[in-house]
């Protein structure tokens, strides 16, 4: 399984973005932001509702130079169908990554062998390739898509911020901490 603070592993899968099927190779978004947001399949009652609160603050991530990438073990074909098909995916605007034979979804340490899908599974990696956070549920919880906004914001303040950390529940514009060693050495 990947780790934090390691570099994610490059593939080149199979997506649906922009009403095209069409190759996504990992190191195209190095540069940049990356959210990948694992979820056991199309056509679901909890993945719909997670996908659609994403897509709501998609122009949010990318302001931020993030791109959002939805990863299921169901084929791009079936991506399409989703979203052709339901008016919630319609909306969706981000590439849905396919990894059917599951390998992008072990990489991550979320593949469930047994049922041959994703847990819900959300990893931030920066422009470096660099693992910096992830949140992994079972599949009966769903996520919310302002706390990887937030998650994001506070990633990126911690990467421009010349050793200052955020605590905990931090916004954007919120003061952040600077760690002194003599205040570590005391804790």
């Amino acid at each position: 399984m990947i780790a934090i603070g390691k570099i994610i592993p490059d593939g080149t899968y199979q997506a649906y973005h922009e009403d095209k099927i069409r190759p996504v190779i990992l190191n195209e978004f190095r540069g940049r932001w990356l959210i990948l947001l694992f979820y056991p399949g199309d056509f679901t009652f909890v993945c719909p509702t997670e996908l659609a609160d994403t897509a709501r603050l998609y122009p949010e991530f990318k302001k931020l130079g993030a791109e959002v990438c939805g990863v299921s073990t169901d084929s791009a074909y079936v991506h399409k169908a989703w979203h052709d098909s339901s008016p919630t995916i319609r909306n969706v605007e981000f590439p849905f990554i396919a990894d059917t034979t599951g390998s992008l979804s072990r990489a991550f340490g979320v593949y469930l062998e047994e049922e041959g899908v994703a847990l819900r599974g959300t990893f931030l990696v920066d422009p470096d390739g660099v693992l910096r956070a992830y949140e992994v549920h079972d599949n009966s919880i769903g996520r919310h898509a302002g706390e990887m906004l937030r998650k994001l914001q506070a990633a990126i303040r911690v990467r421009e911020g010349e050793g200052e950390v955020c605590p905990a529940a931090w916004q954007p514009g919120q003061s952040t901490l600077t760690p002194s060693l003599d205040l570590v050495g005391k804790l």
